[in-house]
């Protein structure tokens, strides 16, 4: 089994490319919906957001008001330390929770999309990684106005990250989404085909 982490910048296509490699028979999981679990209510991440940020941060029904979080994280560097330095260790742990669960017969690669795979230090867990990245920013920002965020918002997601060509260059295999859906496919059969032949 082939264990690879999946990154990228914020609406650069990640989250396509890895259906993409499901679609090929991998196994994917979402550090993204991690982090949601962990905001439920009664849930870990909930009940941290509520010790360090106060109960104005959780919504009625007790979990995370993940809007109003954001406003307070994302507008300052050492608040959002804070806040990381809480979720972080959570989040790593379910992620290798599953990524040592037995696999699906046959199934001979296992995909994490982490967004901040090179900011938190976590390559070591893995086999290899991968950077999906997108050049046009305005292209960027068009998808994160889609998901409602607007352009102070969507600035600020990207301004949390490293820089792309950063990522490229620490990341095994460089992926460009700057062209069409098809091409991105053919990025993803070819590293399907290289990190299941590499395991063999």
């Amino acid at each position: 089994m082939f264990a690879l982490a999946l990154t990228g910048g914020i609406a650069s296509g990640k989250s396509l490319f890895a259906r993409m490699l499901a679609g090929l028979g991998a196994e994917t999981i979402d550090a993204d919906d991690v982090v949601r679990s962990l905001h439920c209510s009664g849930a870990p991440g909930a009940q941290a957001v509520a010790e360090l940020f106060g109960a104005s941060c959780l919504a009625p029904d007790g979990s995370t008001d993940r809007r109003r979080l954001a406003a307070v994280v994302f507008g300052d560097s050492a608040e959002r330390r804070r806040l990381e330095n809480a979720l972080h260790p959570l989040i790593r742990s379910a992620i290798l929770a599953w990524k040592n669960s037995p696999s699906k017969p046959g199934c001979a690669l296992r995909v994490a999309q982490i967004p901040l795979l090179f900011e938190c230090g976590w390559t070591s867990d893995w086999d290899a990684s991968a950077s999906v990245e997108t050049a046009d920013i305005d292209v960027r920002l068009s998808r994160m106005a889609g998901r409602g965020l607007s352009r102070a918002e969507a600035l600020s997601r990207v301004a949390s990250q490293l820089p792309a060509e950063d990522r490229l260059r620490r990341a095994d295999f460089a992926i460009r989404n700057d062209s069409s859906a098809e091409a991105l496919e053919l990025l993803a059969r070819h590293l399907f085909s290289e990190t299941t032949h590499i395991r063999k």
